[in-house]
């Protein structure tokens, strides 16, 4: 779907994901600070989603969740029917979720959240490899492939001397890069789905 309509829905897709990229990750960094005492070497990032100000990391993965789906939603809506497209709703489906049922949760639902967060991000980047009008194609599944890499890392115990909050971060940061790079191309698109 080439159309205009079309293509202001995919800048518009764009934006959202952009924006809620930014919002999360300096809430983070915002609730990182304020816990004067915590590593972000050794505790899950998910430890700031309880506690004093938990709040601020809890909001702002919600507030990332909801800006994802709806950007998926958008897409989809524009007529782009990629895999990517539909595991970067689930992606904020799961990041939804993470604030929802945050650490403590009854049933593991922090868990499982997380896992499909953590799973399909790294899935996104890889499937992105489709888009042919974008040199982002070659190095998105990079990205997705050091995630998911840190992910088993992560899982089997593997820190590497950067701690169970490094190896995490490791997962997550890629997937974070990742979305800015796609949220930028959203944004500048003119083309056909």
């Amino acid at each position: 779907m080439g159309n205009s309509k079309g293509s202001s829905r995919v800048r518009a897709a764009g934006a959202l994901v952009f924006l809620g990229t930014v919002i999360f990750t300096l809430a983070m960094l915002i609730a990182e600070g304020l816990r004067p005492t915590y590593s972000v070497s050794q505790r899950f990032i998910s430890d700031l989603g309880v506690g004093a100000n938990a709040w601020v990391f809890d909001y702002a993965i919600i507030t990332l969740g909801a800006l994802i789906v709806i950007g998926g939603i958008l897409l989809l809506t524009s007529g782009w029917k990629q895999v990517w497209v539909f595991t970067i709703v689930i992606t904020g489906i799961g990041a939804a979720g993470v604030g929802i049922f945050t650490e403590g949760s009854p049933d593991g639902l922090h868990t499982i959240f997380s896992a499909i967060t953590f799973i399909f991000a790294g899935i996104s980047s890889i499937a992105f490899i489709v888009r042919k009008d974008t040199m982002l194609r070659y190095l998105s599944p990079i990205m997705g492939i050091i995630s998911l890499t840190a992910l088993v890392l992560f899982e089997t115990g593997n820190y590497y001397g950067i701690g169970q909050g490094g190896m995490e971060r490791m997962i997550v940061y890629p997937a974070l890069l990742w979305a800015t790079a796609v949220s930028a191309f959203l944004m500048s698109y003119r083309g056909e789905a």
